[in-house]
């Protein structure tokens, strides 16, 4: 990445925690899984969307960090296999199945920024900001636009006022990891 050393690490930190967070969250079983499970167990199951949808966000938050940390010094072909397989994966099943589309969408659109972010990087590993070589402004500033957007769509999800006061929302920790994740990618095209 393109920023200052004790940022990169700071992201790195935020998204590996989010993406270990999700990987816990995959732990838990199924709801498919766990048809005559006892009551009491019924309201832990997670949901197979639910657990699909963990499963891209602990990758993207590991990648995530683990590009915030590495940057340039590994070939855009890892970064490409490791993200663009996912985006074509999603983007195939949103395809196919209305169920979940939008989360698929989501993950696919940020798989395919995250690949976009490691081409970019490697065509300027050293942080020189050339337009040219920068990657493409506009499409830099819709991807901006879209997470930024998220971010402030997840936050406001996160925080409501039912009677006036200010909570956390029933949603809480999964909310906050895909708040972390959305200004984390926010922050990396930022500093492209």
């Amino acid at each position: 990445m393109h920023g200052p050393t004790l940022v990169n690490w700071l992201l790195a930190l935020l998204t590996a925690t989010a993406g270990a967070y999700c990987l816990t969250r995959l732990r838990q079983p199924s709801c498919a899984a766990t048809p005559h499970s006892a009551p009491h167990a019924a309201h832990r199951a997670h949901p197979p969307l639910a657990r699909e949808s963990d499963a891209a966000e602990a990758l993207m938050g590991l990648g995530m960090a683990a590009m915030a940390v590495t940057g340039a010094t590994v070939p855009a072909t890892v970064w490409a296999v490791l993200f663009g397989l996912p985006a074509a994966v999603f983007l195939l099943a949103a395809l196919q199945t209305p169920r979940g589309r939008g989360h698929r969408l989501h993950h696919a659109v940020g798989a395919l920024a995250m690949t976009y972010l490691a081409l970019a990087m490697t065509v300027s590993p050293t942080g020189h900001h050339h337009p040219a070589a920068a990657g493409a402004p506009l499409l830099t500033g819709a991807l901006l636009l879209y997470f930024g957007g998220y971010a402030l769509w997840t936050g406001a999800r996160l925080l409501r006022t039912p009677a006036g006061t200010l909570v956390v929302g029933t949603t809480g920790l999964p909310q906050a990891c895909r708040l972390a994740m959305g200004i984390g990618m926010f922050a990396m095209l930022l500093t492209m």
